[in-house]
C-alpha cells in the first residue's frame, strides 16, 4: 500500500515543482506556471499551500486564497491545484482538496473553484461542491462553522 502524504508548504515552493509544472504545461495548463508568478509576487494572497508526496515526490499541490471577485460574506477560491498525469486517479487531488477545505473551517464561509473543463467539474462534484450560473466561479461549497 502506498501512502499518500499531504503537507503544508510555507516559504518555498518545493525542490522538485519545476517536473510538476513542465508537466502541466505538456497537459496543456498554465497554472502551475500561474502559481509560480503568484508565490513569488504575493505568497501572502494564499492562505494555504499543500502539496502531495508520493514515494517522497511531488505529486500534486494545491492552493486556497481570498474569492478574487467581491462577495458580501467571507468566500475563498480553491485555485492552482494540479496532479501529475501519471498519478491521477488516485485520490491525491481529494487528499489536497480535504485539506484545503479543513483549512477554510472556521474562516470561510463558502469555498469556491472555477472548473476550466468538463472533467474538472466533475471531480468537483464528486467531491461535494454544487455548479452555480452567474457567478465568477463555477462550482462552490459551504463551510461548517463547526469544527470536524
Amino acid at each position: 500500500m502506498t501512502i499518500i502524504s499531504v503537507e503544508r508548504i510555507a516559504d518555498t515552493l518545493p525542490a522538485d515543482f519545476p517536473e510538476l509544472e513542465a508537466d502541466a504545461k505538456a497537459d496543456g495548463h498554465a497554472n502551475m506556471t500561474r502559481l509560480v508568478a503568484e508565490f513569488a509576487h504575493d505568497r501572502g494572497m494564499f492562505h494555504a499551500i499543500f502539496t502531495c508526496l508520493l514515494g517522497g515526490r511531488l505529486v500534486g499541490i494545491g492552493a486556497i486564497t481570498n474569492e478574487p471577485a467581491p462577495t458580501p460574506i467571507p468566500m475563498w477560491r480553491m485555485r492552482r491545484l494540479y496532479v501529475h498525469r501519471n498519478h491521477r486517479r488516485r485520490r491525491i487531488a481529494q487528499a489536497i482538496a480535504n485539506a484545503l477545505l479543513q483549512e477554510a473551517v472556521g474562516k470561510a464561509s463558502i469555498v469556491t473553484v472555477h472548473a476550466g473543463h468538463e472533467g474538472a467539474a466533475r471531480f468537483w462534484e464528486a467531491v461535494g461542491f454544487r455548479q452555480v450560473e452567474g457567478q465568477p466561479w463555477s462550482h462552490e461549497t459551504v463551510i461548517s462553522t463547526l469544527e470536524a
